[in-house]
C-alpha cells in the first residue's frame, strides 16, 4: 500500500513522482533475496485555481469603418488547471460600450471574442471603456475556500478617424410627379453630407444600370432630380433609381441611395366600351324590352375614371328603333322603342352612344354599337340570324328542314335502285336468229350401260306418241296448264316425217301460251320406213348382218379408225 506522506500536494507545483520499492525474502536476514521496482505516480488535476488575467488594464484600437458584426479584437485569462476545469466564460459587466459591443468565448482557445454591435463614429465618440470577466464554467465546491473562481479586466476601446463616404439624410427617397409634365419639371431633392470634420463638398450622379434612369437627370451639386421625358402613367406608373454621392477630396468614396419615384395620374384618356358587343335583337321584340347591357373602361386612375356616364348624341335625331338608360352603376342597358323587326327589311342596325368619366375635367367619348335582328324562339333564344335563312321565318323549324331534306335523299336513292335493276335485267334466250341452241335437260344419274333399262325410258325416243303426253316449256315458266294433244298411233305412222314438222310447227305458232319469240323445239321421232334403214347402233352388237364394210376404207383417213373397227369384226364373223 502506498500513500501520500506530504499534505496538500500541488499538481500545479510537481506532477509526476517515481518510488522504488523494495521486497526482500527471510525477514530481511543476512543470507536473504530481494528484488525491486520502480512506480511513477501522476497528480490528477481539481479546479483549486481562479482564471487570471495577465494585465488589470488592456487598450484597444477599432477604425469608425469597422463593420457592424465583425471581430474588433480578442482577450484571454490564465487558468493554472487543466482540461475542464480551465473552462470559462467571458462577458462584459460594466463601461460606456456594452451596448456598442459584445464578448463572446471561443471554447477552443479559451478567449474571448469582441465584437461590433452597432456601428462607430468617431466624430461622435471617440473611445469606450469595458469591463470584462472571466468565469470557470466548472466548480468544484471543496475548494471554494481559495476564493472566487473568476476575474475581471478593464478594457479601453480607442475609435480611429476614418475618411468615410458620404451620408445621406434618408435610407431611402419617395417622391411624385404628374404624368404629361414638361420635361425639367422638378421631381425632388436628395440631401448627402461628409460624415468626418472636414466636410467636404458633396458631388451626386444616377448611377444608370437601368433605362429607367435615363427618364430624369440630378444636379450635381445640389441633388434636385428633373425629368428628361414626358411621362405617362399608363404606360409606367413607378420608377426605381438609385442616387450616388461622392466627396470631392476623395472620388472613390461612395454611397448610394434608392429613389422611388411615383408617377401621378392626370385625366388624359377618354373612357370606352369594356369590348366589343355582339348585339341582338329578336324579330318579335317588344317595345321597352333590353337587350343588351354595356359598361365602360377608363386607363386613367379611379379618381379620373368611374363614375360613367352613358347617353346619347343630343345632335341626332331620336332613334326611333332603339334608346339607352344609364344603370347609374357604370353600366348602361339597350332597349327596344317598337315592335317587332324583320331581317328581311333591315338586318342591321347601328346605334351612336356618349360616355363620360368622373375626372376633372370631364372627358368624353363615342361609340357606335351594332344591332342585328334574329330569329328567336319563344323564349328568347337566337335560332338564327343569317338572311339566307327565311325559310325559318315562314313557320319551319330546323327539325322540318332537316325531315323535309331527309326525303328527297330517300327519294333519290329509290330512283337510283329502279335504273340499276332496269339495267340488270335479264337478257332474252334467244340473243339472234343465228343463236339458236336446243334445250339441253340435264340428269344427275349415271346409267349403267346399255343393259340398264331402268335409269331411263327410251320409249320416247321409239315411240312418236310418248313425246306427245304432256310436257312444259323448260326454258319459261308456263302459267297455264296446256291441254295436251293425242293422236292415235296409226295417224302417225300415216304421214311422213316432213308434214309431222310442218304440223308441230304450226301448232307452236298457234299456241298462245309460247313466247313472243322463236325456239327451237326437239322431237324425239325418227320416222317410218326409211329407205336405207335404221342406221341406230343399239342393237348392231347383238344383230347379225351380212353387210360389206370395206367400202369404208375409201372414204378417207377421217374414217380409217371406223374402217379397222368394222375390219376386225367381220373378220371374227367369218372365223
Amino acid at each position: 500500500v502506498i500513500r501520500t506522506a506530504l499534505h496538500n500536494m500541488d499538481r500545479e507545483a510537481r506532477e509526476h513522482y517515481s518510488v522504488v520499492i523494495q521486497a526482500k525474502d527471510m525477514a530481511g536476514q543476512v543470507g536473504g533475496l530481494s528484488g525491486s521496482t520502480t512506480v511513477n505516480i501522476t497528480l490528477t488535476d481539481v479546479n483549486d485555481n481562479p482564471p487570471r488575467f495577465p494585465q488589470k488594464h488592456y487598450q484597444l484600437y477599432v477604425p469608425e469603418s469597422a463593420q457592424v458584426g465583425s471581430a474588433v479584437g480578442k482577450i484571454k485569462a490564465n487558468d493554472a488547471d487543466t482540461g475542464s476545469n480551465a473552462d470559462m466564460t467571458y462577458s462584459i459587466i460594466n463601461g460606456d460600450g456594452i451596448g456598442i459591443f459584445s464578448i463572446s468565448t471561443d471554447k477552443e482557445t479559451r478567449e474571448g471574442i469582441l465584437s461590433l454591435k452597432k456601428p462607430l463614429n468617431y466624430e461622435k465618440k471617440k473611445s469606450y471603456t469595458l469591463t470584462i470577466e472571466g468565469a470557470n464554467t466548472h466548480l468544484d465546491f471543496r475548494f471554494s475556500h481559495l476564493g472566487p473562481f473568476k476575474d475581471a479586466t478593464m478594457l479601453k476601446i480607442i475609435v480611429g478617424d476614418v475618411d468615410e463616404p458620404p451620408l445621406f439624410s434618408m435610407p431611402s427617397y419617395v417622391m411624385e410627379v404628374y404624368e404629361n409634365a414638361k420635361i425639367g419639371t422638378v421631381v425632388g431633392t436628395v440631401l448627402a453630407q461628409d460624415p468626418d470634420s472636414a466636410n467636404s463638398l458633396v458631388r451626386y450622379f444616377i448611377d444608370h444600370s437601368g433605362e429607367d434612369d435615363r427618364v430624369f437627370n440630378i444636379d450635381a451639386n445640389s441633388g434636385t432630380i428633373r425629368t428628361t421625358k414626358v411621362l405617362d402613367r399608363e404606360e409606367t406608373p413607378w420608377y426605381n433609381i438609385t442616387v450616388a454621392a461622392s466627396e470631392n477630396d476623395n472620388p472613390g468614396l461612395l454611397s448610394h441611395v434608392t429613389v422611388g419615384i411615383r408617377v401621378l395620374d392626370v385625366n388624359d384618356n377618354p373612357p370606352e366600351l369594356a369590348r366589343e358587343y355582339d348585339i341582338v335583337v329578336c324579330e318579335n321584340s317588344k317595345p321597352g324590352q333590353v337587350i343588351h347591357t354595356i359598361s365602360a373602361t377608363d386607363k386613367d386612375d379611379f379618381a379620373n375614371g368611374p363614375r360613367f356616364n352613358f347617353f346619347l348624341d343630343e345632335r341626332l335625331s331620336i332613334n326611333p328603333n332603339f334608346t339607352l338608360k344609364d344603370n347609374e352603376d357604370n353600366t348602361a342597358s339597350i332597349l327596344t322603342r317598337r315592335r317587332r323587326f324583320s331581317r328581311t327589311i333591315q338586318d342591321v342596325y347601328y346605334l351612336p352612344i356618349m360616355i363620360s368619366d368622373g375626372g376633372i375635367p370631364s372627358l368624353s367619348s363615342s361609340s357606335t354599337l351594332t344591332v342585328r335582328v334574329c330569329a328567336c324562339e319563344r323564349d328568347g333564344r337566337v335560332r338564327t340570324c343569317h338572311a339566307e335563312a327565311f325559310l325559318s321565318s315562314a313557320g319551319l323549324s330546323t327539325g322540318a328542314l332537316i325531315a323535309i331534306l331527309l326525303c328527297v335523299v330517300i327519294l333519290l336513292a329509290i330512283v337510283v335502285l329502279f335504273i340499276t335493276l332496269r339495267r340488270s335485267k335479264k337478257e332474252p334466250l334467244i340473243i339472234s336468229e343465228e343463236d339458236v341452241r336446243e334445250n339441253v335437260v340435264t340428269y344427275d344419274d349415271e346409267g349403267g350401260g346399255e343393259e340398264d333399262t331402268e335409269a331411263f325410258d327410251i320409249t320416247a325416243l321409239r315411240n312418236p306418241s310418248a313425246a306427245e303426253e304432256l310436257k312444259y316449256r323448260r326454258d319459261i315458266r308456263p302459267e297455264v296448264k296446256l291441254t295436251p294433244r293425242h293422236q292415235t298411233l296409226s295417224t302417225l305412222e300415216s304421214i311422213d316425217v316432213q308434214e309431222f314438222i310442218k304440223q308441230k310447227l304450226a301448232e307452236a305458232d298457234l299456241d298462245p301460251s309460247v313466247p313472243p319469240y322463236d325456239s327451237l323445239q326437239t322431237y324425239a321421232y325418227e320416222g317410218q320406213r326409211s329407205e336405207a334403214g335404221s342406221i341406230s347402233s343399239l342393237d348392231s352388237a347383238t344383230t347379225q348382218s351380212d353387210q360389206d364394210y370395206h367400202y369404208l376404207g375409201d372414204w378417207g383417213p377421217e374414217f380409217k379408225k371406223l374402217a379397222e373397227l368394222y375390219g376386225e369384226i367381220e373378220s371374227e364373223r367369218t372365223t
